[in-house]
């Protein structure tokens, strides 16, 4: 089959799948979770020909417009997602504009925000307006069968946030030019985003585009001016994965601490998707499929994906000396496993406790949790904290709750610096620096 043949037999899929979501002549808009990962994402489905762009910056009015739909019993991200949708749909024509919003299993309220955003619209008179949903109980593979290049260049947008994510928040602390990191950080999203939205391109090509762009983008921070030192803090940054993602949810808590003379190492949002794959895995197994044909699928995706995320790393591998992610979410899960165990506690419950004694074994000085206001996962973890500091040498971690209310939030995180500074001085688990930082 030629590459002309193959391409028309893939845009007719993607057509298809346009008019089955109603898309014909909508633009996609999504939450931000965070910015860069939604701005990423939608370049990737533009290059199936979806315009696509993240929810404009939320305001004032997403929390009013929020609140008058909301009962208070939903979590805060509930009440910001639906915000910013309502507002969208008052400021601008209903017939232009669709939303996307993945969605998760587990003991979660975020499962349920898809129905809720859903009943919310068609009350309102925008039942005309579509709601796209992917899933996390299949590794979000239901999205494949309406174009299979998603999947792939989908996940190369989330490895590529990831990336430029680390680049920013390890750069920012130490910036002599202030707002010249976060100017950098925007021109490396569009320059990436040209590559992922490019269209009529292989995934070879895609992937050759993207690492070219990365390199530049590496380039990029390298330039931006800065004093490096190691007497910062690192505070290891875990939690409910909308909140700790979305800056406006969180009133800009990383900001906030680096501000305050820290530095943040987020977990990234690979983390979330190489987790839906190990529940997969560990289903099929469970249900007597280790050798199905569902199992050989799920290797060979997870193989793919894996070689694609160490393609798009590579240029940074002297950069993230001391910023390296685990290899393997069992490593993770493992470290869960005293205090939460994964075959049973599900979620981000899970994945924060175990990042949490990651990053103490990586010389974190802290960890901070961002948890919304009665959040399941964050009342869990911040119930089984207290032993993982006792195991840990007492490191300091903190969760932090949001719900749109907050009045003392720089009180608390100047407090929760000087902890870490203190057990910076007896810590056991020493930090790497990259060799660009001085010697001590």
């Amino acid at each position: 089959m030629s590459r002309a043949t193959k391409e028309a037999e893939r845009r007719a899929r993607i057509d298809a799948a346009t008019r089955e979501f109603g898309l014909e002549g909508r633009t996609l808009y999504m939450p931000h979770m965070p910015y860069g990962g939604s701005y990423l994402l939608a370049a990737a489905l533009r290059s199936l020909g979806i315009e696509a762009w993240p929810v404009p910056d939320s305001d004032d009015r997403t929390l009013d417009l929020g609140g008058r739909v909301t009962s208070g019993d939903e979590c805060y991200p509930q009440k910001i997602v639906v915000g910013d949708f309502l507002r969208m749909l008052q400021d601008r024509d209903p017939g232009d504009l669709a939303f996307l919003l993945p969605t998760a299993n587990g003991p979660c309220r975020f499962g349920q925000y898809n129905h809720l955003v859903r009943r919310t619209l068609d009350e309102h008179g925008y039942d005309q307006v579509p709601l796209m949903t992917i899933t996390s109980s299949d590794g979000y593979r239901s999205i494949g069968e309406y174009g299979n290049d998603l999947v792939r260049t989908g996940w190369r947008a989330v490895v590529a946030q990831d990336i430029l994510m680390k680049m920013l928040l390890k750069t920012r602390p130490y910036e002599t030019e202030k707002g010249r990191t976060d100017i950098v950080y925007q021109e490396s999203l569009d320059d990436v985003a040209a590559a992922l939205e490019a269209r009529d391109v292989t995934h070879d090509e895609r992937l050759t585009n993207m690492k070219a762009a990365l390199r530049r983008s590496r380039d990029r921070f390298r330039a931006v001016p800065a004093a490096y030192d190691r007497s910062r803090p690192l505070i290891g940054v875990v939690g409910e994965i909308f909140c700790r993602n979305n800056t406006f949810s969180n009133m800009d808590l990383v900001r906030v601490i680096e501000e305050h003379g820290g530095e943040c190492w987020l977990s990234d949002v690979g983390e979330w998707i190489w987790y839906t794959d190990d529940e997969q895995r560990r289903r099929l197994i469970e249900e007597g499929r280790r050798y199905s044909r569902a199992s050989l699928v799920r290797r060979v995706k997870a193989g793919i994906q894996r070689r694609d995320e160490e393609a798009l790393y590579e240029p940074f591998h002297d950069e993230f000396i001391g910023y390296e992610e685990p290899h393997d979410i069992r490593e993770v899960l493992t470290f869960a496993w005293p205090y939460l165990p994964y075959t049973g506690a599900l979620g981000e419950m899970v994945l924060s406790a175990g990042k949490a004694i990651y990053l103490y074994h990586k010389g974190a000085d802290g960890i901070v949790d961002i948890s919304p206001f009665t959040c399941m996962n964050g009342i869990v973890t911040e119930a089984v904290y207290p032993v993982v500091q006792r195991d840990h040498d007492n490191i300091p971690v903190r969760t932090f709750y949001f719900d749109g209310t907050q009045s003392d939030l720089e009180r608390d995180v100047g407090i929760f610096l000087e902890l870490a500074r203190t057990y910076r001085q007896r810590k056991r688990h020493p930090r790497v620096f990259p060799a660009y930082f001085p010697a001590a």
